[in-house]
């Protein structure tokens, strides 16, 4: 009876425990089932975790995360951007399906018999699946960022009634191509979703030729000049002009320019004739005598250098030079000594037979403004680089070494005034200045010509002065000099 009992319990007992062993394993299965219908905990699609997440939540978080707008710091402003608006499209639908068969994709047994164990899956990252539209990206920078957050520098401005600029801000621009970089990596990213864009800085801008032109004639206008005065600058770095003319501070016409008594300043064109026919190889008596000439303005000197090119017509080839080269209103038309003979009396042209305006040029010497300014335009790009008018008119007579040469001579002028008067202290100032007194006595000529080189850009400028009753030197020469310092102000602003 015992043995019966006992064997009785004991098989009610195995019952009891395989029923509650199946009915363990039941739910066992039951939970892991459930669990499968779930991403495993670990997992991430595109970076944002998702375990225990069903499909559609998950599919409801990436497009929380990934629509959601990135924040853009531009200089002091934020901007908050959709993703959509530029571009940025997430593939859920394909982010999904890799989980999926990442979630059902392995063995059902294995991962129960993990699951028994209590052993977490393997982590798993799904990577982002998502397209972005760089020229869509680029547009909505230039269009919406750019145009409104960019700042251009600002020209520098001239001060009214003197002679110096006020200086120009620097602007700031997005530097797009490594912005195009860092939104991409911010759209793509579920955390980093904040940007700080850089930018380039440009500096300030030299105000506009237009903006000197404008100063220069307040200059002339707020003087105590009242002759007529004639102007030509050239910027020789872009091949900018100016050119005006003014009388009794009212502009007029310059073209044709207006004909001016040469003086002295027709003693460049006189070298550089010099130069052409007979050679820059000079011996010690000839380098004398240009010096004399350019450096000194001796008169007596400038005949020994006509008489070079030719005893009885050297004016004659000099005029005929500048005219090979379309300078048709200069022209020497004699020798500088007392009682020399015009050798082209009554000579005519386009700026002298003007009826609106006069000068009471020198029949012997004549020039303007702009074509003594382009010949020593000539005269440097021909030194620079062997360009220029002198080279094509004359290339077998004249090269860069004969036009540096001629520079040289010019740059002996040490007259200290005039030109020379707007600039600093030892800046290279070749130039040529003239003024005479008239038969009557008084002087109503003063002119200079020359080139000025600077440290932010190096220009011509040749300025001619008429007044018929007397050009005072204590008016014109500060005038001269104020006109100079502005065209320098204008090309070192930061040092003017």
């Amino acid at each position: 009876m015992r043995n019966r009992n006992s064997n009785t319990i004991l098989r009610g007992v195995s019952i009891l425990f395989l029923s509650g062993a199946i009915i363990l394993s039941i739910m066992s299965l039951i939970g892991y089932s459930r669990q499968r219908n779930n991403y495993p905990a670990g997992m991430t699609i595109g970076g944002v975790p998702v375990g225990g997440l069903t499909p559609a939540e998950a599919s409801q978080r990436l497009l929380e995360v990934y629509t959601s707008p990135i924040e853009v710091k531009y200089n002091d402003a934020i901007i908050h951007v959709d993703p959509a608006v530029v571009g940025f499209e997430s593939d859920v639908e394909t982010m999904l399906a890799a989980a999926d068969l990442s979630r059902t994709g392995g063995a059902f047994w294995g991962g129960f018999w993990d699951y028994l164990w209590n052993r977490a899956p393997l982590s798993t990252d799904i990577p982002l699946s998502a397209d972005i539209s760089e020229e869509r990206l680029r547009e909505y920078l230039q269009n919406e960022i750019a145009a409104r957050y960019d700042q251009p520098p600002t020209p520098a401005q001239p001060i009214p009634g003197g002679t110096s600029f006020l200086p120009g801000q620097p602007g700031q621009s997005i530097d797009l191509d490594r912005a195009v970089l860092l939104i991409t990596d911010a759209l793509r990213s579920p955390t980093s979703r904040s940007v700080a864009l850089s930018f380039t800085r440009s500096t300030a801008a030299r105000p506009t030729i237009e903006n000197l032109e404008i100063l220069m004639k307040q200059i002339v206008t707020v003087s105590d000049f009242d002759g007529l005065i004639g102007l030509y600058m050239v910027d020789l770095q872009t091949g900018q002009e100016i050119h005006f003319a003014m009388e009794n501070k009212q502009e007029i016409g310059v073209d044709p320019d207006v004909a001016f008594t040469a003086s002295s300043t027709i003693k460049v064109p006189i070298v550089a004739s010099y130069l052409i026919n007979r050679g820059s190889t000079l011996d010690a008596g000839t380098t004398d005598i240009i010096s004399r000439v350019l450096g000194k303005s001796d008169n007596s000197a400038t005949d020994l250098v006509l008489g070079g090119i030719d005893p009885n017509s050297g004016p004659i080839i000099v005029t005929q030079n500048m005219e090979a080269i379309g300078l048709k209103n200069t022209f020497i038309g004699g020798f500088f000594f007392v009682g020399a003979p015009n050798l082209l009396p009554g000579r005519q042209t386009p700026s002298n037979t003007r009826l609106d305006v006069f000068t009471d040029p020198d029949s012997y010497s004549q020039t303007t403004p702009s074509e003594m300014g382009t010949l020593l335009t000539d005269i440097y790009q021909c030194a620079q680089n062997g360009g220029g008018a002198l080279v094509a008119a004359f290339p077998d007579k004249i090269s860069p070494a004969t036009c540096q040469l001629l520079i040289d001579f010019m740059a002996q002028d040490k007259l200290g005034s005039l030109l020379q008067g707007g600039v600093p202290d030892g800046t290279l100032v070749p130039h040529k200045h003239g003024y005479v007194p008239a038969p009557d006595g008084v002087i109503h000529d003063i002119s200079d010509v020359g080139i000025v080189y600077t440290p932010g850009g190096n220009f011509v400028l040749a300025v001619y002065t008429y007044h018929p009753i007397n050009n005072l030197w204590d008016i014109t020469n500060p005038l001269v000099g104020d006109l100079t310092k502005s065209v320098y102000n204008y090309f070192n602003i930061t040092i003017q």
